[in-house]
């Protein structure tokens, strides 16, 4: 691991997944969560706050980046319910099968090296009548911004911790066995570069 990995990259993804629009974005979509949740690429744990904890029971919140588990511990410790911060990577969970009713991914599977792997792991993890909650950036339905993400993505990766830019969310998710059960998509207004700023965010159920 470089220097720029280990001790200026977490903090850029600290800084740059809370801007705004990115907030705007958990905003909508994590106070959604309920019961035993789960929540991969939990990071410097900017969700924490925007839990409803009269709905949630405990969260596990894994990412393979000690040094933003490290960030996101004083948002553990204040959060009224129990965080237990495990630095795991998302295509292996070592936890029990069908044990979350939530899990929870904010601008996470643009970074997953094995995303199909992880979608697996999620359709293990929870339970029956789970739900999976997604805010995510990626593939645009335009064919011109698609043909620069696609051009742009092996450059943008190098510097931005591995994030791809043109992974197809909804369709990925599909695939893994879970149906859409809502999902709005498009553009997000406060972000001007429109590569990056395709979003998707829904609800999917294990099928």
């Amino acid at each position: 691991m470089s220097l720029y990995d280990k001790h200026v990259l977490p903090h850029l993804i600290n800084w740059g997944c809370g801007l705004g629009a990115m907030t705007e974005q958990r905003q909508r979509i994590v106070p959604r969560a309920r019961g035993k949740v789960l929540e991969l690429g939990v990071g410097s744990g900017l969700n924490l706050p925007w839990y409803d904890a009269s709905q949630v029971e405990s969260v596990v919140g894994v990412d393979p980046t000690e040094a933003l588990l490290v960030l996101a511990e004083p948002r553990a410790a204040a959060s009224p319910f129990p965080v237990r911060l495990l630095a795991e990577s998302a295509e292996k969970v070592p936890l029990e099968s069908q044990s979350f009713d939530t899990v929870l991914l904010t601008f996470t599977m643009c970074t997953i090296p094995d995303l199909d792997a992880a979608l697996a792991e999620m359709h293990r993890l929870l339970k029956p009548d789970g739900q999976l909650l997604f805010s995510e950036h990626g593939r645009s339905p335009d064919a011109h911004i698609r043909r620069w993400q696609d051009r742009i993505n092996p450059l943008w990766g190098r510097v931005a911790g591995g994030c791809n830019i043109n992974r197809p969310i909804d369709k990925l998710i599909d695939a893994a066995g879970f149906r859409i059960a809502e999902i709005d998509a498009g553009y997000l207004p406060k972000v001007p570069l429109k590569i990056a700023g395709y979003q998707y965010v829904g609800v999917a159920v294990p099928r």
